[in-house]
C-alpha cells in the first residue's frame, strides 16, 4: 500500500483526498501555509494521518528555518491549531518537537520514525479488533458496517476500522461491508467506498438515514468505526452520524467496536463533555457540487463530529490492549 502522506526530498507528499474517487493525485507541500491549507480543507484528514502531518509539519519548518527554534515553534502552533478535534495534530506536532534542540535532520528522523510506527500499530489494533469481532459474532462470513473513513487514506497506509476489514478477508470471514456515505463531505462515498473497491472488496453504500433500519433489519452482524479523539472514560469523538449508528446498534444488541490507536486517547479530558467540536463551514451543507441546494438565507449547523458515550460501545481496540484499561 502507498502511503497516505510520507517525505519526499524537502517536502511533504500526500494523496489528495479532496480530488477522489475521480481523479488519484498526490501533492507536494513545500511550506507551512499550504501544509496548513491541506489540513483544513482536507485533502490529508483522519486522525492518525494528521499525527503524521503534524510530525513532518515540524520537521519541514526546521528544515526551512534550520537554527531558528523560536520560528519552529511558532510553525508548529499554527500546524497544531489547523483543526481542533483530531488530537494526534497536535500529538504529532508534539512528538517531533521533542527532537528540536538536535537538528533539523534529527527532526526528520523522528517524524519519519512515527510514520513507521503508525503503520505498525494500526495493523495490530485492527488485528486485534478482528479477532475479538470473531469472538463475539462467529468465526463465519461477517457483514461489517462503517462510518466515515477509516482505511489506508486516513492513516499513514493501513487503516483502523478498515484493518478490520482486511484482516478478516484475509482469513475469509469476510461477507461484504456496508459504507455509509457520509454527509456532508460523502467521505464514506468518496473514499471508503473506493479503498474497498481498489482492494476487491465487496461492499454496498448506503445513506447515512439508512444505517439504522439495516441495523434493525438484522442485516449487519457488527458495527466498526475509527476515532479522532478518546476521552479518559472511553467517551469517543468521531465523524458527526456515529453517535446515532451507535444508539442503533444498542437498540438491536448488535457490537459497536472502536478501533484506534493510542495516540488517539487524550488523558487530560475526563469525558466527551470536554472535546471541541469543530463546526464546518455552511456551505458543506447549503451546496452539492458547487450548486446551492438550500434556500440562500438558510441557517446551518454543520459540526464535523459528535460524541459516542463510553456506555453505547462494546470495545474500544487499541494495539496496547482495550479502553480504558483493567
Amino acid at each position: 500500500m502507498r502511503r497516505t502522506i510520507n517525505w519526499a526530498g524537502d517536502a511533504i507528499e500526500i494523496i489528495d483526498q479532496r480530488a477522489l474517487p475521480g481523479v488519484y493525485r498526490t501533492l507536494r507541500l513545500s511550506t507551512i501555509d499550504e501544509l496548513i491549507d491541506a489540513i483544513r480543507t482536507l485533502a490529508v484528514r483522519g486522525a492518525p494521518a494528521l499525527g503524521a502531518a503534524g510530525a513532518l509539519g515540524v520537521a519541514l519548518s526546521a528544515l526551512i528555518h534550520d537554527g531558528d527554534e523560536n520560528a519552529v515553534r511558532a510553525d508548529a502552533k499554527r500546524i497544531a491549531d489547523a483543526r481542533p478535534t483530531a488530537v494526534n495534530l497536535s500529538w504529532g506536532v508534539r512528538r517531533a518537537l521533542a527532537f528540536l534542540p538536535d537538528g533539523h535532520e534529527l527532526v526528520l528522523a523522528g517524524a519519519m520514525a512515527l510514520l513507521d510506527e503508525d503503520e505498525r500499530v494500526n495493523r495490530k489494533a485492527s488485528e486485534r479488533a478482528a479477532e475479538f469481532v470473531l469472538d463475539r459474532c462467529g468465526r463465519r462470513p461477517l457483514r461489517l458496517l462503517t462510518h466515515c473513513n477509516a482505511g489506508r487514506l486516513a492513516t499513514v497506509g493501513w487503516g483502523t476500522a478498515l484493518g478490520v476489514v482486511w484482516h478478516l478477508r484475509a482469513a475469509g470471514h469476510l461477507d461484504h461491508v456496508f459504507a455509509d456515505e457520509t454527509r456532508p463531505l460523502l467521505q464514506g462515498a468518496r473514499l471508503t467506498a473506493w479503498e474497498l473497491a481498489e482492494a476487491g472488496v465487496p461492499y454496498r453504500l448506503l445513506p447515512d438515514s439508512a444505517a439504522a433500519s439495516a441495523i434493525a433489519r438484522d442485516l449487519v452482524d457488527c458495527v466498526v468505526v475509527g476515532a479522532d479523539r478518546i476521552a479518559a472514560n472511553g467517551d469517543v469523538a468521531n465523524k458527526v452520524g456515529t453517535y446515532p449508528l451507535a444508539l442503533a446498534a444498542a437498540r438491536h444488541r448488535v457490537p459497536f467496536v472502536v478501533v484506534a490507536p493510542m495516540s488517539t486517547v487524550d488523558p487530560e479530558i475526563p469525558d466527551g463533555g470536554g472535546i471541541v467540536i469543530e463546526e464546518r463551514p455552511a456551505g458543506e451543507v447549503t451546496e452539492f457540487a458547487g450548486h446551492r441546494v438550500a434556500p440562500a438565507n438558510a441557517a446551518v449547523f454543520n459540526p464535523a463530529f459528535d460524541v459516542t458515550p463510553a456506555e453505547l460501545i462494546t470495545a474500544i481496540v487499541t494495539e496496547e490492549g482495550f479502553y480504558p484499561f483493567g
